[in-house]
């Protein structure tokens, strides 16, 4: 053999080792990022066992707490020192991984792909000043309790399939002051995207922000435009919170705001279909414009199983937006207490002190707010068991919010 044909099979077997060695190592990250993808779906998958309407229905309209929840516990007593269900959970499945799989990458490279809830933590309150919050803390302590106390009681059968990206899609982030703001339609989001860039240093003043630049603008950016490590840092390390409102009112709100009000999107893709399907004898210009959908009409819509059209996020569920009981929201606010919950809430991010939170109306300012008295004259439209059937669907958010339920 000469050198030449020493030279080619020393080549030969050099390319044949790096084509090996090249596939062994796909093979081993193929592995891995499986096993990543299995835990994060048993992780999501758990059961969570909630309550049905029928079961909660008396709960709800006595005022009282859900079956199981003693008066203790709801006393509003802070969370600490209390295992975490589903940190609890993460942490089992994430012990299977083989020390081996664990050693093999770098040591937070073996979690890709998992999400491990962070526990309740105490709400920092370092940067409150003054003794006039005490009341509103003790109120958002028992919303604290309340709401974490509900997660752990009950599970549902029906699992949930949902990767952590979607999980979070509607959450804010604002990187200055650790903020991460999910946001609820119809429950004062336009002001708090308002603040949240001038916390981010986009506007000098909330007031100076219009509609478009809210709404429409690229300025906030969302937590899954995130990759899952990063994600998973600010779940962790971020001031958590969302604002939530009673849920009918919420639904008369949105219902005024989007149909009662010329709308070049709401109309023609939402009016013309509920239109067509729940209105007898439509005429042709109401079919046309989708335009003067009425309050009935559009609670069939949301009632049907078999919309013509699908969702929207001024109409969604709570519980299907911020998913409060996967993500521990460390701070809850209602609108029916925006005022004061924004004030506190503003002092223990640290907001600058000249930042009080807006109180206008975003838009249609001369219209009456959507108040108690205002949702009782739309419900007077309805027959009891579409109002029922309302609370019904809303009954999760009824019940993890302590909110009383509307009289049917």
């Amino acid at each position: 053999m000469n050198l030449r044909q020493v030279f080619v099979s020393v080549l030969i077997f050099g390319v044949a080792g790096l084509l090996l060695f090249m596939y062994l190592q796909v093979w081993i990250e193929e592995q891995h990022t499986e096993s990543g993808e299995k835990l994060q779906q048993q992780i999501i998958n758990q059961d969570f066992t909630l309550p049905t309407p029928r079961m909660q229905r008396r709960a709800a309209w006595s005022g009282s707490s859900p079956p199981d929840l003693s008066k203790h516990e709801m006393g509003g007593r802070h969370w600490q020192g209390k295992a975490d269900p589903f940190g609890v959970v993460a942490a089992s499945l994430v012990s299977q991984l083989s020390d081996q799989q664990k050693m093999s990458e770098s040591p937070l490279s073996w979690l890709r792909g998992v999400y491990l809830p962070p526990a309740l933590h105490p709400l920092n309150k370092t940067l409150v000043k003054g003794g006039k919050w005490k009341d509103v803390d003790s109120t958002q302590e028992k919303r604290r309790s309340f709401l974490r106390d509900f997660c752990k009681k009950y599970n549902s059968r029906k699992k949930l399939q949902t990767h952590l990206v979607h999980l979070v899609s509607r959450i804010y982030v604002e990187d200055r002051h650790k903020v991460l703001y999910c946001e609820v339609p119809k429950a004062g989001c336009s002001n708090w995207k308002r603040v949240l860039m001038v916390l981010n240093g986009f506007a000098a003043s909330a007031h100076n922000i219009s509609h478009d630049d809210v709404h429409y603008g690229k300025h906030l950016r969302k937590l899954d435009s995130y990759d899952l490590k990063e994600i998973y840092t600010r779940l962790n390390t971020y001031t958590k919170a969302i604002f939530v409102r009673d849920p009918v009112e919420r639904l008369v709100s949105a219902f005024r705001d989007k149909f009662e009000h010329p709308n070049s999107y709401y109309h023609p893709v939402f009016g013309k279909a509920i239109i067509k399907k729940y209105r007898h004898n439509a005429n042709e210009e109401a079919l046309k414009t989708g335009s003067g959908v009425k309050f009935k009409e559009f609670v069939q819509y949301l009632l049907d199983s078999h919309r013509p059209i699908g969702m929207d996020i001024h109409w969604e569920q709570v519980s299907k937006l911020c998913y409060p009981c996967l993500i521990n929201y460390d701070f809850i606010g209602k609108f029916e207490t925006l005022e004061e919950d924004a004030s506190y809430f503003l002092q223990l991010v640290g907001a600058p002190a000249e930042l009080k939170f807006p109180k206008f109306k975003d838009r249609h300012s001369s219209d009456e707010r959507t108040s108690a008295e205002v949702v009782r004259q739309y419900l007077k439209e309805l027959s009891k068991e579409e109002r029922q059937l309302i609370y019904d669907f809303y009954y999760l958010d009824y019940l993890m919010f302590n909110y009383t339920s509307p009289i049917v």
